[in-house]
């Protein structure tokens, strides 16, 4: 059992995500970076659905009452364990006790800690990850408790330390979405020749862009939407939608992130620059 002595600012359990319930309008959810998350799984040869903790901005201080294997991977938040500096991208072996604290953010936005054989928590529709209309978990208070196994052998491994790109990227590839022919030369202009601002509005749900586009004042009827969808409203605001966004909407969805850039656009936090490049 893992026991949270003191809450982070925004700590949840997600895994790979929830498929299949799109049409009843529960969005995917699971880890917004996907690349990091699946990096703690694979350090410590963890099945890919293993659920992990999204650690946001500023981390926990967690407790483990049973002898077990971490990983960290994602945003450099200072982390330190019974007060020694550990490191990202590494297994760390864990005895009944030991404290894991985290400090200062240094690079990104979201950490994921990773425990031989996953967190245990609800599943619902297929999925540890949190989504509050659906599941009883919430994000990770103080006083809360979390199960792990720790039966589950491991034996570790050499392991190659990897660096984090996604840090370090600003550029955002993007595809062509279903209204990307409403755009017309001042819009590409804007698009793909200027910097854009991450606004302080962004969070699972969403990311929105502080710096304006042309409008338009083309209506469409409510239509699907993924993660990653960019959508235009009609005063030139963009809006990119992320694993909790809804699945559909009203707004003419005129580009597509790739799946790297959904990680990418994931650790980067307000007043972080961006730019787009069309394939």
């Amino acid at each position: 059992m893992l026991k949270v002595l003191k809450s982070g600012f925004f700590t949840t359990i997600q895994d790979d995500g929830r498929f299949g319930y799109r049409d009843k309008g529960v969005p995917v959810s699971g880890a917004m970076d996907a690349i990091s998350f699946q990096k703690v799984n694979d350090m410590l040869s963890n099945n890919i659905h293993d659920a992990a903790l999204e650690i946001t901005m500023t981390g926990p201080t967690l407790e483990f009452e049973k002898d077990t294997h971490i990983s960290l991977s994602g945003a450099e938040l200072s982390a330190t364990l019974n007060n020694t500096p550990i490191a990202n991208n590494e297994v760390h072996k864990i005895k009944k006790g030991d404290v894991l604290s985290y400090g200062k953010l240094e690079k990104g936005l979201r950490a994921y800690l990773g425990i031989k054989g996953g967190f245990i928590a609800e599943n619902k529709l297929g999925s540890s990850s949190l989504y509050t209309p659906i599941t009883r978990s919430k994000c990770l208070k103080k006083d809360t408790e979390v199960l792990y196994d720790a039966n589950t052998k491991f034996t570790p491994k050499q392991q190659e330390l990897s660096s984090d790109a996604v840090f370090n990227e600003t550029v955002i590839t993007v595809y062509k979405g279903p209204e990307f022919g409403l755009l017309d030369n001042i819009h590409f202009e804007k698009l793909f020749f200027y910097d854009f601002s991450i606004a302080k509005e962004n969070d699972r749900m969403a990311y929105q862009l502080e710096e304006l586009i042309a409008g338009h004042s083309d209506s469409m009827l409510t239509s699907a939407t993924l993660p990653g969808t960019v959508q235009l409203t009609p005063s030139g605001k963009l809006i990119i939608l992320m694993k909790d966004g809804q699945t559909t909407g009203g707004y003419p969805r005129i580009l597509q992130l790739s799946e790297k850039s959904i990680c990418v656009l994931a650790q980067k936090k307000f007043g972080d620059k961006i730019t787009f490049k069309l394939v």
